[in-house]
């Protein structure tokens, strides 16, 4: 945090000075996806009702933001006072005692109204220590008019079998038409989130009860094999490199059949201002394998959070609080209409009607992050708790490198069994080095 002065000096300036007022700045690290983005551009009502507080933002892709706040964290650095962190790193970094608790909001801001898996995803031993901004399943959204030109049916709880089906059908390369657009680009948080839910809908699991690696797995071999399939010959060009923000956009341009990737996205796919099949979206539940009682749903919350190593706590509650509550969610409605704002954090937003008439995903949403299941997110007995990831403080590590791996894959650089061997090895060796079992 840093200080700057605003001198007020008056008529009498000679003879002595006005006793000057301190605006301390609030540096805040956060994703640059379109949520964020609007909110750095409706911070008035904040700024003006705080003339002491000034807001300096730090905006960053995804995976390097994750990078810096937790360097920065773990090193008690002191670079940010408000970060944006997500479901993964809340429960681990309290724990560590690095994030301040959120325990003494102002009454008005409504705690209870938050919905209850998100607020249990962002608390330890009842106590929050973020608050989300917004929040998310994973859901598959596709072009009804394509479905229904290609004759084909996505129903509302589909299989895997039928979403292959369906991006076959949709598929035409030579108008730049994909069937299917999935997260290629590495990162634990990029296509490992999808991939991993993807293998909890297959039956799959990271770690068996002895915290044994399981890529050697028929379950991971399916999963693994079958989207590499669907994005060889239904994807788009350089499917290696696309993560939530490229397939947003190769959606929106038309270029996608089926998007299957968090729920967030509903409202940005819909946005007939930026969205050019706005008008011919279907929603779905995210698939799962035949035979697998498990739709693979993570639950995920960008989610604000203040660091142990912040000098400006008080104000960065203030802010914390207003970018979450409910007036801020008012505030983006009457802005820019009831489907733009922040989805998946608070109950009251569900039971809004014109919330419920203006977001044709809300129904779908709310089912998807319900259903998230992170307590016991494979029907395989597992060590872990996590829906779209592994909740330990390894996982980011190991994560990351089996995504390299699966990227790789996708690339073509090495066939479904190498990258399955590769991320058994390497995985295997770096649950050794950190001591596991436990």
């Amino acid at each position: 945090m840093k200080m700057t002065i605003r001198s007020l000096m008056g008529a009498c300036a000679l003879t002595a000075l006005a006793a000057p007022v301190m605006a301390e700045t609030l540096t805040i690290a956060t994703v640059n996806n379109g949520d964020m983005i609007r909110m750095q551009k409706m911070t008035a009502p904040f700024t003006e009702a705080n003339p002491d507080i000034e807001l300096e933002w730090v905006t960053l892709e995804e995976n390097i933001l994750r990078e810096r706040v937790t360097t920065d964290i773990a090193t008690n650095g002191g670079q940010y006072d408000v970060l944006t962190i997500g479901t993964y790193e809340v429960p681990i970094w309290a724990k560590q005692e690095w994030l301040v608790p959120l325990n003494d909001l102002p009454a008005e801001y409504d705690t209870d109204d938050l919905l209850p898996p998100v607020r249990q995803a962002l608390s330890v031993d009842d106590t929050l220590y973020a608050v989300p901004f917004y929040a998310e399943s994973a859901m598959v959204m596709y072009r009804t008019d394509l479905a229904e030109a290609a004759g084909v049916t996505i129903s509302e709880s589909p299989t895997w079998t039928e979403i292959k089906a369906a991006a076959e059908a949709m598929t035409d390369k030579s108008k730049e038409q994909y069937g299917i657009c999935l997260r290629g680009k590495p990162g634990w948080g990029e296509n490992m989130a999808f991939l991993t839910a993807m293998a909890n809908s297959y039956g799959a699991r990271w770690f068996d009860p002895e915290w044994k690696p399981q890529f050697d797995s028929a379950e991971w071999n399916a999963t693994l094999t079958d989207y590499l399939d669907m994005m060889t010959n239904y994807g788009p060009p350089g499917a290696s490199s696309n993560g939530f923000n490229e397939n947003l956009s190769l959606f929106q341009q038309g270029k996608c059949g089926i998007w299957i990737d968090a729920t967030v996205a509903a409202s940005f796919v819909t946005d007939p201002t930026s969205s050019t099949v706005a008008e011919n979206v279907g929603f779905a539940q995210f698939p799962n394998k035949e035979g697998v009682d498990n739709h693979g749903n993570w639950l995920w919350a960008w989610s604000l959070a203040i660091p142990a190593s912040s000098d400006a706590p008080d104000a960065a509650k203030k802010f914390v609080a207003w970018a979450t509550s409910k007036d801020y969610t008012a505030q983006v409605a009457e802005a820019e209409g009831w489907r733009a704002a922040p989805p998946g954090t608070r109950t009251s937003l569900y039971e809004n009607a014109d919330y419920q008439a203006a977001a044709p995903f809300a129904a779908m949403t709310l089912t998807a992050i319900e259903g998230a299941n992170t307590q016991k997110s494979s029907v395989q007995d597992i060590p872990y708790t996590g829906g779209q990831f592994v909740a330990i403080p390894e996982f980011q590590g190991i994560g990351t490198a089996v995504g390299q791996q699966f990227s790789a894959a996708l690339a073509g650089q090495m066939s479904a069994a190498d990258a399955l061997t590769a991320a058994q090895a390497n995985t295997t060796r770096e649950m050794a080095r950190a001591g596991y079992p436990k």
